[in-house]
């Protein structure tokens, strides 16, 4: 059963993310990524001294994933600033999707991606400085579309039929 307030939520982070992208002066980063779902979120951290405490003074993120992972990511970004690290690593993946309201159990995961991103890139054994993520082993679905279109080879797309 389709949730509308949640699909309007979805919708206007969508519409209008908030600190999409790379950030270039990150103090830290940090990525994971689902093989089940084949989704992928990398948070960037950018740290400030506020009275004598290290907090987050700004958060940026990319996802290749659903539109429940992106608008998370969003909110996670917005949530997280002013926090301390710990503050930031208390936070649980449904806390971190709370203002989209109760995420059905097939979405549960895009908050625990968001939370694994944001503890990659927090926990300072993982992530002491930024560093870009190596290129994928396999191709991507853009990949795909890139070699088919230079190519004489075909990519074959199915579209399901929504049946909700």
């Amino acid at each position: 059963m389709e949730n509308p307030d949640l699909q309007q939520k979805i919708a206007e982070a969508i519409a209008n993310p908030k600190n999409m992208g790379e950030m270039e002066s990150a103090d830290a980063v940090g990525a994971v990524g689902s093989p089940n779902c084949g989704d992928m979120v990398r948070m960037w951290v950018k740290f400030k001294d506020e009275n004598g405490k290290k907090v987050i003074d700004r958060a940026t993120f990319q996802t290749f994933g659903c539109e429940t992972a992106i608008a998370v990511a969003s909110l996670a970004t917005e949530m997280i600033r002013g926090k301390t690290v710990d503050e930031a690593l208390a936070l649980s993946g449904e806390e971190l999707a709370r203002d989209l309201g109760p995420l059905p159990p097939m979405k549960i995961h895009c908050g625990e991606l968001v939370e694994g991103a944001l503890r990659s890139a927090l926990r300072p054994s993982v992530a002491l400085t930024a560093k870009p993520m190596a290129s994928p082993a396999a191709g991507t679905l853009l990949d795909n579309f890139a070699a088919a279109a230079t190519t004489r080879s075909t990519l074959k797309m199915v579209f399901l039929k929504d049946e909700a």
